[in-house]
């Protein structure tokens, strides 16, 4: 048995063009969500986008890496950054927790310090849900700097 882990990334439709360079950069950097697997090997399987709102790809994509034997689906940074945030991803996490039995994180690479600072600024993370949120991709300046 193999101690690989298997991810899945899904993207905001508003990047549907993104390479996905920050969000490959912090999984070979094990930076923001990817932390948690610091020392371990990762395979990524999947990376799609959300489909557009109301994210009508989230009910068949995870589907899909499920057969690419994913084993966590990350819901990409650009959910919680973009302007304005996905009002819809917890809902996003729940469902396919629920439909596919899938670990889902929030996040991908670490949250760029320009963005930071417009959030900030705005007051959009001022609530106990979005600190919650933002927590895993939530790293020092010094790193936020890294991915502007």
């Amino acid at each position: 048995m193999s101690d690989e882990i298997r991810i899945g990334i899904i993207i905001c439709d508003r990047y549907r063009v993104c390479a996905g360079g920050k969000c490959l950069r912090a999984l070979d950097n094990r930076e923001g969500a990817f932390s948690i697997y610091g020392g371990k090997e990762v395979k990524l399987v999947g990376y799609t986008a959300c489909g557009g709102c109301p994210g009508g790809n989230i009910e068949h994509a995870p589907e899909e890496m499920k057969k690419n034997g994913v084993d966590v689906i990350h819901l990409a940074t650009g959910l919680v950054v973009g302007y304005p945030p996905c009002s819809r991803v917890t809902r996003f996490r729940d469902f396919i927790q629920a439909k596919y039995g899938v670990d889902v994180v929030i996040g991908t690479h670490p949250i760029p310090q320009n963005y930071y600072k417009t959030h900030m600024a705005l007051g959009t993370w001022n609530s106990p849900r979005w600190t919650e949120i933002i927590q895993p991709t939530l790293a020092d300046e010094e790193t936020r700097l890294l991915y502007d």
